[in-house]
């Protein structure tokens, strides 16, 4: 019996081992399953799981050793720029190829003057109405420049739609649309791409964060500010114009922070932008975009300073009645009840009939040949920049010839360059000022540059005349460059309607030339000084005020008076408090209720003297406490409460409110009175309020 209870007792001590050993090799499974299931974060009933576990733990290890060498964020800064730089080489590429097709059929229907007509304007109008039916089908956001909507994103408002993948898509495919319609439409890519490069920002920001295991910080962080820079160094490999650029026209606050980061990033897709363009046969080596020919042992007189100070004066004269004729016709299209509803029903109609009245006024066998109209946006501005004398250079034989040879030959087709310069700069005010009325992707910073080149280059070509007959310098010396005139005016005209001086910069870093950076600041700074007399909004101000947007520095340009309105005449009721005695019931409450992320805390309702606040996630970490041990104690109990550093008065003017909102860097901001808490200022609550000011103007 002994021997029979023994075996019986070694059998079950061994069916007992045998259980404990499948049911460690089920639990090993399962933890094999959970892990399998954590590395790839998808459904395990999907294919290939061993395979995106091996991806997922190779990517694990490369992060590591990535940020070992540095933080991740200086690898999103670079693959901010190298990504820039290639949609702007691909736009480039995509438009010239578009453009060239163009340029094609025109001359192969020469002999047929109804034919060219219709092929001149056809091309275009189709083009355009493509790019505002594509872009408003897509994201009705898309439309415009684009810069407004960041500057107003980067001074701490919140706007989603406007940096969405959608909006992207949108706004590339219409923006290389819009370019490649020519001359014609006149439009640039700068400001678009700008708002293309956020949107990649963006993107990469939210990509940045999830790599770093963190929670999503705030868009308008140091990334859109970057992105901001690396957009105007990717368009024309200018990196150090474009963080002047950000600076300049885009943060109300600059964080010194963010300086090294703008210029890492924008020196990346500077050289990226480059060598794209290297390798694809545009340029022979790493150089300046425009390149020019300007002499340096004598690049100009001295006495031709005072001549750049008076071409600074009229390039500032010129923005002013060219920004006055934005306003107005801005104004003209909000007020007119038949422009209101094509606008607002048939917006690629309308761009269909400007753009057909345009390539009309342009046509090369009409008034067209007066304006240069064969030649590209890029030709425009090379031509202007030439350093030979068109009025000498008119009865040269070999340019009759060769005119393909020397682009600037458009400009003088009677031999009367004056003519030609005189009459392109009336026509394109006006035409200009009527483009910026497409409900298209389109930039106007580019079109502005080269007017202004054109407005230096009619005084440089006026001033080498004077010379050539004696008035002025000896027949012996160097003569005078209309191209360093022509580079001064680009550079003043495009300051004075933007109100910055990125323009200098951009215009020594497009063309290499160090030579003329004295005469070109010096017009630059005279423009600013008229343009901006009497609080004139600048461009991008107007377009900001004319679409609404909660931008404070622009409303302060149109109305000064906004800066002494106390933000107690414009707060809105206070959102949810929590008393010091509150429990679960009313903590929940406030949570369901608001998104803040710090919550007042006041010693009674009643009262509402200010104790402090709390975190959002102090106080679910009260639930979680109370819930699971079944207490019901008081928030004071359990959550320390933070003093407030910083609080604001009711007599606080709205400006001030928002300066301390964005250089601290904060989502809220407590009003007080005499310790009663009055409100609270959240950038939701703070784009309230600048709406209601710009619903007064």
């Amino acid at each position: 019996m002994d021997s029979v209870q023994h075996i019986d007792s070694a059998k079950v001590n061994e069916g007992a081992k045998k259980d404990i050993e499948l049911h460690n090799q089920r639990d090993k499974s399962i933890e094999e399953g959970q892990r399998l299931l954590i590395l790839t974060d998808e459904q395990p009933w999907k294919p290939w799981q061993r395979s995106r576990s091996w991806v997922k733990e190779c990517l694990v290890r490369v992060r590591c050793v990535m940020g070992s060498l540095m933080g991740m964020e200086w690898y999103c800064f670079a693959a901010l720029g190298v990504l820039t730089a290639f949609l702007s080489f691909l736009m480039d590429l995509s438009v010239a190829k578009l453009l060239r097709a163009h340029q094609w059929l025109y001359s192969q229907l020469e002999g047929h003057c109804l034919l060219q007509f219709l092929c001149w304007t056809l091309y275009p109008v189709s083009l355009s109405a493509l790019s505002t039916s594509f872009s408003q089908s897509i994201c009705p956001f898309s439309a415009g420049s684009g810069v407004p909507e960041v500057r107003t994103i980067l001074s701490g408002v919140d706007m989603p739609h406007y940096l969405s993948l959608t909006n992207l898509f949108a706004k590339y495919v219409g923006l290389i649309c819009t370019l490649a319609a020519g001359s014609t439409v006149f439009l640039g890519k700068v400001g678009p791409f700008v708002h293309l490069s956020t949107m990649v920002g963006a993107y990469l920001n939210r990509l940045c964060t999830v790599l770093r295991g963190e929670k999503e910080e705030r868009t308008e962080g140091a990334m859109l500010v970057v992105a901001a820079a690396v957009g105007v160094a990717s368009c024309f490999g200018a990196p150090i114009s474009g963080v002047l650029f950000s600076v300049e026209v885009m943060c109300s606050h600059f964080a010194l922070k963010d300086y090294c980061p703008c210029f890492f990033a924008s020196a990346c897709g500077a050289l990226t932008f480059h060598l794209l363009s290297m390798w694809s046969g545009e340029q022979e080596t790493l150089q300046a975009l425009f390149q020019t020919s300007f002499s340096d042992d004598l690049p100009f007189y001295p006495l031709e300073i005072p001549v750049f100070a008076v071409l600074g004066l009229l390039c500032g004269a010129g923005s002013c009645a060219y920004l006055f004729c934005h306003r107005w016709i801005l104004l003209f299209i909000k007020t007119n009840k038949i422009l209101i509803k094509v606008l607002s029903t048939e917006k690629a109609l309308y761009s269909a009939m400007v753009v057909f009245l345009l390539a009309s006024v342009t046509f090369p066998l009409s008034a067209g040949q007066y304006m240069a109209s064969k030649l590209t946006i890029k030709q425009l501005l090379s031509s202007l920049l030439d350093s030979r004398q068109w009025t000498s250079q008119s009865h040269n034989a070999s340019v009759a010839l060769q005119p393909n040879l020397f682009p600037w030959s458009e400009w003088i087709p009677s031999g009367n360059p004056y003519l030609t310069l005189g009459f392109f700069l009336f026509m394109k005010m006006w035409m200009l000022v009527l483009a910026c009325t497409l409900p298209l992707p389109a930039g106007y910073f580019m079109p502005v540059f080269i007017y202004g080149a054109a407005i230096g280059r009619l005084v440089g070509e006026g001033l080498a005349y004077v010379s050539l007959n004696g008035v002025y310098l000896d027949q012996d010396r160097n003569p005078i460059n209309p191209g360093g005139y022509a580079l001064a005016g680009a550079a003043a005209f495009s300051g004075a309607v933007t109100h910055t001086l990125s323009p200098a910069l951009l215009a020594l870093e497009l063309t290499g030339q160090s030579t003329h950076a004295v005469p070109i600041l010096l017009a630059t700074l005279v423009a600013n000084v008229l343009a901006r007399s009497g609080q004139r909004p600048s461009f991008y101000d107007a377009l900001s005020i004319s679409k609404k947007l909660p931008h404070l520095p622009s409303l302060l340009k149109v109305c000064p008076r906004l800066s002494s309105v106390p933000i107690g005449k414009v707060l809105g009721p206070g959102g949810p408090v929590l008393e010091r005695a509150a429990g679960p019931t009313e903590v929940q409450q406030v949570l369901n209720t608001c998104s803040q992320t710090q919550i007042p805390v006041v010693d009674t309702l009643g009262s509402r003297i200010l104790l402090g606040s709390i975190n959002r996630s102090d106080l679910q970490t009260f639930l979680c406490h109370n819930h699971n041990k079944g207490l019901k104690k008081q928030l004071v109990d359990m959550c320390s409460i933070q003093p407030v550093s910083v609080q604001l008065s009711p007599d606080t003017t709205v400006q001030e409110a928002h300066g301390v909102l964005s250089m601290l860097c904060g989502e809220s901001l407590f009003v007080t009175e005499r310790g009663r808490l009055s409100g609270v200022v959240t950038w939701p609550e703070m784009k309230r309020m600048m709406e209601v000011l710009a619903d007064d103007l």
